[in-house]
């Protein structure tokens, strides 16, 4: 069970996963947690601004979220109280000592940048620890750092897993085998040298199918403010609904291609187990959510459901017919690679591909390398729009579903680079009104 942090925002949320914990003792459970909502995102504008000298103001935005802590552990037991007292002032001060650090030093690198994130996750995990011991429920806090070893990338560590797997189990099995809960914080790792590193914004649900493949769990629950994954982002389309079941692929490809809910990597380490991976709201456990497995119905719906994905640039390069015929796009790829951006494909043609990719402080440099092969421009401000769903490339639906789309903005252009999705550009201003006039033409027509 892998909770989000808005699943753990404040005291009464804390209650509420705990009584859907206590709901499932009789299941052998390992539980996963995200640092509480906004947590994350202070401690890193914190130690930022130690590295502009601004240690003691840093720690002054940082106080009203230690509050939040101790405000969550006001009703536990003197004795639980007590000691999470001085869990909680024990990683104040360490992150005193690390905004002390930056500022004196005034380099904010990215190996002291995960010490202080991971903060949020641990104190996290330990405060669920004595809720759920306050309910009566045998849990113990196990340091993530123990269990996820990964390469030294920091801020994006990627997992080894033959040693993952091993030292989850050694740390993990006689915890479940004397029915107690191990209770982790997702998102951090360590090195081979025990030196604390992330897996990236998000990582959790990451996390959480990591420990599960190491365990061979019989399911992974992703825990969070929704009834699962949706039709369309509910902050778009207020007529969005559930999903109810996803294939692996389809999971995969929405997660790649702006899906919140769900992370890019955390399809990856369950598949060759086929452990299914359902989607729920901590705030209503009674809704069935998303099921994400292997036996995912086929349906007569070309289209599951509808990513978007902002905050991009449209990179366009021009060449020459034949270079663009051979070699071009392996030589845009090593590019990328080699200035570790990801891109995605959003148009071709004789003489030239267009790109989508992230806003990235390296833009400049990475235009300048692009600008070898060929003339280059860049439109900001962009969006993908993409329709997702294993039944997109058949030879029933595809016909009928570029036509439905041509007729809704006959201005928008598909491209189906995959096999599970059309995706489509867009200036950012207008993703809106085009998921919305998508939906209605795709989910809302017999309505």
């Amino acid at each position: 069970m892998k909770f989000g942090g808005t699943s753990l925002e404040d005291e009464q949320a804390f209650q509420r996963v705990a009584r859907i914990v206590s709901s499932n003792q009789s299941s052998n459970l390992v539980v996963i947690v995200s640092a509480m909502s906004g947590v994350t995102n202070a401690l890193i504008k914190g130690f930022q601004r130690a590295g502009q000298g601004e240690a003691s103001e840093a720690l002054q935005t940082l106080e009203r979220h230690f509050e939040r802590h101790l405000k969550v552990i006001s009703h536990l037991s003197a004795t639980l109280r007590e000691k999470m007292i001085v869990v909680i002032e024990q990683s104040r001060n360490e992150i005193i000592e690390l905004l002390a650090h930056v500022s004196a030093s005034r380099k904010t690198s990215s190996q002291p940048m995960d010490a202080m994130a991971s903060h949020g996750e641990r104190l996290s995990a330990k405060l669920l620890t004595s809720v759920l011991e306050e309910y009566g429920i045998p849990a113990s806090y196990v340091d993530a750092r123990l269990c996820i070893i990964t390469n030294a990338e920091h801020g994006c560590a990627k997992p080894f897993l033959e040693e993952t797997c091993r030292q989850t189990r050694a740390e993990l099995q006689p915890l479940l085998k004397a029915k107690t809960v191990p209770v982790l914080g997702g998102f951090i790792g360590a090195s081979k040298d025990g030196v604390t590193t992330t897996l990236g914004r998000g990582s959790s649900d990451y996390s959480a199918t990591l420990i599960s493949a190491a365990l061979g769990a019989r399911e992974v629950q992703i825990w969070t403010d929704v009834d699962g994954v949706m039709t369309a982002d509910p902050d778009l389309v207020t007529s969005a609904s559930t999903v109810s079941q996803l294939s692996y692929e389809e999971a995969a490809e929405l997660a790649r291609l702006g899906a919140s809910v769900l992370h890019s990597k955390m399809i990856e380490p369950v598949v060759d187990q086929k452990i299914p991976v359902r989607i729920l709201n901590s705030r209503a456990p009674e809704r069935s959510g998303t099921l994400i497995w292997a036996g995912a119905e086929k349906t007569t719906q070309a289209v599951r459901a509808i990513a978007n994905k902002t905050n991009l640039i449209r990179i366009d390069i021009t060449s020459t017919p034949e270079f663009v015929a051979n070699g071009f796009l392996g030589a845009i790829r090593n590019i990328f690679d080699r200035h570790y951006t990801q891109m995605e494909i959003v148009a071709t043609s004789e003489v030239g591909i267009s790109f989508a990719c992230e806003e990235a402080g390296a833009l400049s440099s990475l235009v300048q390398d692009l600008q070898q092969l060929g003339s280059v421009e860049t439109k900001s401000r962009q969006a993908i729009i993409s329709c997702v769903g294993d039944g997109v490339q058949s030879v029933d639906n595809s016909g009928k579903l570029l036509n439905i789309l041509s007729e809704i903005d006959p201005a928008l252009t598909w491209q189906n680079k995959s096999s599970h999705s059309l995706i489509s550009m867009v200036d950012e201003d207008c993703v809106g009104p085009v998921v919305r006039q998508i939906h209605q033409g795709l989910f809302e027509r017999g309505k």
